[in-house]
């Protein structure tokens, strides 16, 4: 008890001696950790946004003339046996008229009743996790050796981009990350630091008494576990107040689970440990 007292003692001498560099580095590690907090609501969203794209998109497989109307129920099964396929509408000729038709206003095929010229087709749905560039290409391959598979559509294109897109957002958000972490070890570490450089004369003696290199610098630990703590809970307070002050029409914003923003938490303030071990490690020497 006696120790804990000691090191609590010292915690509460070091904020009360440097108010302001305490303060100072509350302030600055709270707009780090806000800026990257907001870039991940950004990209949660749009992850969100993305998936539910994803969702729309659907594959067209167009028959042959040769392909008689009887074997559209074996194909049917054929198809529907592929696991990348959740399901599969048949579209016959005169679905596909009537599909035309409202999509222009207007039927262009009057007096074509017997030599309908458009095509039949499979409209596929596909599970979600085969909802990528690769997995597609193979299931159009299967689909291509499948007898009476013509032309194959999607949106192959658009999938690309989107893909590529994705994939520059998640190494800004890695990049954004790791800048954050680093720009948080070595500020706290330089605050802890000068609050800490009076006392090389006292360490020292301490050290030379028989104290513990861990028990001298547990309580700048136990700070930077603080204000990095604090700072990071600090932030999403801000957004969840704001949260409720601001309203998007045009869209929703998605916001990370609380376990995980919990965790997030815990995570820099063991960051903020350790730039407080960072700080005063040299004057333990």
């Amino acid at each position: 008890m006696t120790r804990i007292a000691r090191v609590l003692t010292e915690l509460a001498r070091n904020l009360r001696r440097y108010p302001g560099t305490a303060l100072g580095s509350l302030l600055s590690l709270l707009l780090l950790f806000l800026l990257f907090d907001l870039f991940w609501i950004a990209s949660v969203t749009s992850d969100r946004f993305y998936r539910d794209l994803l969702s729309e998109i659907r594959m067209e497989v167009f028959l042959d003339e040769g392909v008689a109307d009887s074997s559209i129920t074996g194909l049917s099964r054929s198809i529907m046996s592929l696991e990348e396929v959740s399901a599969a509408d048949y579209v016959s000729k005169e679905s596909a008229r009537d599909e035309l038709a409202r999509l222009v206003g207007i039927d262009l095929l009057v007096g074509y009743d017997s030599a309908n010229p458009l095509p039949r087709s499979f409209v596929l749905t596909i599970e979600p996790m085969y909802l990528n560039t690769q997995d597609m290409a193979t299931l159009e391959t299967e689909l291509a050796r499948l007898t009476g598979s013509g032309e194959i559509q999607y949106s192959r294109h658009w999938l690309e981009k989107a893909e590529t897109t994705r994939s520059l957002i998640l190494r800004i958000g890695l990049a954004l990350g790791a800048l954050i972490i680093l720009t948080t070890l070595i500020s706290s570490a330089n605050n802890i630091r000068l609050m800490a450089r009076t006392k090389a004369v006292g360490f020292r003696q301490m050290l030379l008494l028989g104290a513990g290199r861990l028990f001298i610098a547990f309580p700048f630990v136990l700070e930077g576990f603080l204000l990095a703590g604090l700072s990071a809970a600090a932030g999403w307070a801000l957004i969840f107040y704001g949260r409720g002050k601001v309203v998007f029409t045009q869209f929703e914003l998605v916001f990370p689970a609380g376990d995980e923003v919990v965790i997030y938490c815990l995570i820099i303030a063991l960051l903020g440990s350790l730039s407080g071990y960072l700080g005063v490690r040299k004057l333990l020497k």
